[in-house]
């Protein structure tokens, strides 16, 4: 057996949460199974009070349906503040991945972002945006 972890398992599915909690704790692990985010964020930052221990692991459902990511970031490191980044920076990512939604189809993604063709062309020129097929 490895050294025992805290474990934090967020899962909305309840047999699967069950399980993974089970396979967890036969293996030694101190494991703590919540289903919402609410309740995860919850453990924590649970007070000093509290018998809950700190987490050296943590496993979620990132598909959770209402899961604030950000808000659980923010739990885990309350401390750590991350810079924003430049509008530019956003907008390539964004049309990076508009652009792997849609297979590389220029037009759709242009429909999608509800600009023209042409702009979407001149934006991924001016990024250096290597697109997955052309249309």
């Amino acid at each position: 057996m490895t050294d025992a972890q805290h474990v934090l398992l967020l899962d909305g599915d309840d047999q699967r949460r069950r399980a993974l909690a089970a396979l967890l704790r036969a293996e030694g692990h101190v494991t703590i199974a919540e289903r919402t985010g609410a309740a995860a964020v919850e453990a924590l930052v649970a007070g000093p009070t509290t018998a809950t221990p700190g987490f050296d692991v943590l496993v979620l459902d990132l598909a959770l349906p209402g899961l604030d990511v950000s808000l659980l970031r923010r739990a885990v490191a309350p401390d750590v503040t991350t810079p924003p980044d430049s509008l530019e920076s956003a907008e390539r990512r964004h049309l990076v991945r508009v652009l792997e939604h849609t297979g590389g189809n220029r037009r759709q993604a242009a429909l999608l972002l509800g600009i023209s063709r042409s702009t979407l062309l001149n934006k991924i020129r001016r990024y250096g945006i290597a697109a997955a097929g052309r249309s």
